[in-house]
Formats: C-alpha cells, sequence, structure tokens
C-alpha cells in the first residue's frame, strides 16, 4: 500500500501546456516529469521564472516539488508550472495569495494559437492574389 503523503495540489496552464504540481512540506527538492527540474528546465532564464513564486513568498526551500507538465513547449511549460506552484501555494497559505496576485503569477495565460482557416494557408495568410 502506497501511504498518501499531506500535499498541496494544484494544476496550472499556458498555452496548450498543462502542469500538474504536488507541493509537500519538505527540504526544497524540485522534480519535473521524474527528472531533476535543472536537468529538464535547462536555461537559467526559465528557472528563475518558475521559481518566482517560491521566492516571492520565501517558501523555496519549505516544499518539494513534484510536477507533472505536458504539451506545449519548454517555455509554455514553464509558464503552466509557474501558474500551478502559485495556486498549490494559495492552497497551502492562503496569506500568500495577495503577494502572488500582485505579481501577476495566478494570472493564468489563456493566449492560443489561432486556428486555421479554410480557403486560406494559415490563420491569417491569404493565397496569393492574381487579377488576370
Amino acid at each position: 500500500m502506497v501511504e498518501k503523503t499531506t500535499g498541496f495540489e494544484a494544476t496550472g496552464r499556458r498555452r496548450c501546456a498543462v502542469a500538474r504540481v504536488c507541493l509537500t512540506p519538505g527540504s526544497g527538492k524540485w522534480q519535473v516529469n521524474r527528472r531533476d527540474a535543472k536537468e529538464y528546465f535547462t536555461v537559467d532564464t526559465t528557472r528563475n521564472y518558475i521559481e518566482q513564486p517560491m521566492k516571492l513568498t520565501d517558501t523555496l526551500s519549505k516544499f518539494d516539488l513534484n510536477a507533472k507538465v505536458s504539451g506545449g513547449g519548454i517555455t509554455g511549460q514553464a509558464g503552466a508550472l509557474r501558474h500551478g506552484i502559485a495556486r498549490a501555494l494559495t492552497l497551502a497559505d492562503a496569506s500568500l495569495r495577495e503577494v502572488l496576485k500582485n505579481s501577476g503569477c495566478l494570472t493564468r495565460d489563456a493566449r492560443m494559437k489561432e486556428r486555421k482557416k479554410p480557403g486560406q494557408p494559415g490563420a491569417r495568410k491569404r493565397f496569393q492574389f492574381s487579377k488576370r
């Protein structure tokens, strides 16, 4: 039997990316898709972007993070993970909500790719017009 740990679970989304985040009280170990977060997100700027909600609330070394991320690209996944972490932190401590909301961490980035329309090669691009 697997014991259910007391943690805070939340979902974050950005574009086509979805992140399921589980925060458990611990020492600050981060795992994304069963890999170390530094191994999964290799660029420093994306790592700093992901850590922003934890740094703002001074909880970087208080919680262990376990996340499953799917869909989209690396930047979209980073945004989804940031959103999920912020939502999980508000579940852990409701007093952190104001700080996270003012910094924009709780705002869902709803921008999506526009669909391709029939009769044209892309979403906005048209076939070349020929007068004759």
